[in-house]
């Protein structure tokens, strides 16, 4: 595999440096960066790559750049579907408490096993897409500046796995229950006598004071 891959990086950088050179030197003191598009047969990678760092390494650099942007977007891509997946699984084992088991212990067993799934995925597709890579450029002219690229947020399943332990072997029901507003308890007073000091403070008898409203 990785002879064949070599060979591949061989055949791309032959293929890609006259064009990168050619905008080097028409626009190296105009663009710093540059995308590059890249295919693998089902998707085109757009990637982005230093010009004058291509251009110095003779197309080296772009395929680091092409190796970081396979992994990064099939990491991204596999992220999202594995999100979706958790968020299915902890609708699905919240029905393991009427069974007289703990959902959280399955929750993390199964998730674990997602997790690795989404793994193996990452390495197939970024092994498949790296040997599978075509420069579909004909010219400089299909070259163009890069600008910044956006950041995805990764903290959301540590936020959805704080929230789920956070519950503990809950069922259900109890859930529900915990995140009803708790009811403030009854309070019973003495009463106080007409005769007797008011319990305002006043030093007015009870009946000549906050008493003549119940009169």
């Amino acid at each position: 595999v990785r002879a064949i891959y070599l060979r591949k990086e061989d055949q791309i950088s032959k293929q890609a440096f006259p064009v990168i050179k050619d905008v080097f030197e028409k626009q190296g003191k105009v663009y710093e960066n540059i995308v590059v598009p890249i295919a693998d047969g089902s998707k085109i990678y757009q990637i982005v790559t230093n010009l004058e760092k291509a251009y110095r390494s003779q197309g080296e650099e772009l395929l680091r750049s092409f190796e970081k942007t396979v992994v990064l977007a099939n990491i991204d891509d596999t992220w999202k579907e594995h999100l979706r997946e958790l968020d299915e699984l902890k609708q699905s084992v919240q029905n393991a408490s009427y069974e007289q088991k703990d959902p959280l212990l399955i929750y993390k067993f199964e998730s674990f096993e997602l997790f690795k799934s989404a793994l193996n995925k990452i390495n197939r597709e970024v092994v498949g897409s790296l040997l599978k890579g075509q420069l579909p450029l004909k010219d400089s002219s299909e070259v163009r500046q890069a600008q910044a690229p956006r950041r995805t947020d990764m903290s959301r399943l540590q936020a959805q796995k704080s929230e789920f332990e956070g519950r503990g072997s809950q069922g259900p029901i109890e859930q529900g229950a915990n995140q009803e507003r708790k009811v403030q308890p009854v309070r019973v007073e003495k009463k106080v006598g007409r005769n007797e000091p008011c319990p305002c403070g006043s030093g007015k008898k009870f009946k000549n004071c906050h008493g003549t409203a119940e009169a």
